[in-house]
């Protein structure tokens, strides 16, 4: 949806960077009733902006999704707890309620909770959240799951104060897996003028992010423009902005969007080690990246 979290393609789209390279992008809405999986797989988008937890499930279970560039090189998530509840350190979860994402967002919680020693139903409780913060407002659970540049600051903003919160990032705890990264499906990466034009689309969608990044109001502006609803607000989209590029820390420079080798390591491993339910059973190995696009764009 019309966010900071995707302003890097409203901003190339905004200010012609798209055009210039003679693409037609449209940015087709997401949200948590649709599945970037199930849109790409029915040849509803050239590419999709997805986690990898999420892709690499899809890919072990059929659908051959290809990471052809990762803009967060870092991860946003991170459990965020009311000191009140008695959490002050991981140890503090056992007996807990903990709100967590579904939709491939829980498997990072539970490799995290497996390293803990912590069984769901016997040693923590776990709330299905929605993308809200009620459950911690509501005092439903001691902890729930949050993003650094999106549910944080809605619990600030409903008046929780900062002081009263503790978080804990995934990132961390050494069980962060890879977000927004870009995939498309691996039988296009053998049509030459598919590369091509997926390579133009990444160089001006860089341009973009780098420029989301260096000027974050004017990001802000963009994307409240763009938000046909009328609920986007520019302070808020402003602050979202500047956490998103705490995550970017490759902005600017030449390495922007590409995928370390040994990033992508790190999340397979904790994807394959969640527990008694991993998410993939067998590493998928480099045919489940490529940097043929990334270079492209980099030409």
């Amino acid at each position: 949806m019309p966010q900071a979290q995707f302003a890097g393609y409203y901003v190339a789209q905004s200010k012609g960077y798209y055009k210039a390279e003679g693409l037609d992008v449209t940015i087709k809405p997401g949200g948590p009733d649709i599945s970037p999986v199930q849109v790409i797989a029915g040849n509803g988008a050239d590419v999709v902006v997805n986690w990898m937890p999420d892709a690499l499930a899809a890919r072990e279970a059929g659908v051959p999704l290809v990471n052809i560039a990762q803009v967060f090189n870092q991860s946003g998530l991170m459990l965020t707890c009311k000191k009140a509840s008695g959490v002050s350190s991981p140890k503090d979860f056992k007996g807990k309620t903990l709100g967590v994402w579904y939709g491939g967002n829980e498997y990072p919680f539970l490799n995290w909770m497996a390293k803990l020693g912590l069984k769901p139903d016997t040693d923590i409780k776990i709330m299905k959240q929605g993308f809200n913060v009620d459950p911690l407002l509501q005092n439903q659970a001691a902890c729930i799951s949050t993003m650094i540049y999106n549910e944080y600051w809605q619990e600030v903003d409903a008046g929780v104060k900062e002081s009263d919160l503790i978080t804990f990032f995934y990132e961390n705890q050494g069980v962060a897996s890879l977000e927004d990264g870009l995939y498309v499906l691996g039988s296009k990466l053998k049509d030459p003028a598919f590369v091509a034009r997926m390579g133009k689309f990444l160089k001006a969608t860089f341009k973009g992010w780098n420029d989301a990044v260096a000027n974050p109001t004017e990001a802000a502006k963009i994307v409240v423009a763009a938000d046909t609803s009328g609920s986007a607000s520019e302070k808020v989209q402003k602050r979202q902005m500047e956490n998103v590029a705490k995550l970017i820390t490759n902005a600017g420079t030449a390495k922007i969007g590409y995928l370390e080798p040994a990033a992508f390591e790190r999340t397979v491993k904790v994807l394959m080690t969640g527990g008694s339910s991993p998410v993939i059973k067998k590493d998928p190995g480099k045919a489940a990246y490529s940097h043929v696009v990334w270079e492209a764009a980099s030409k």
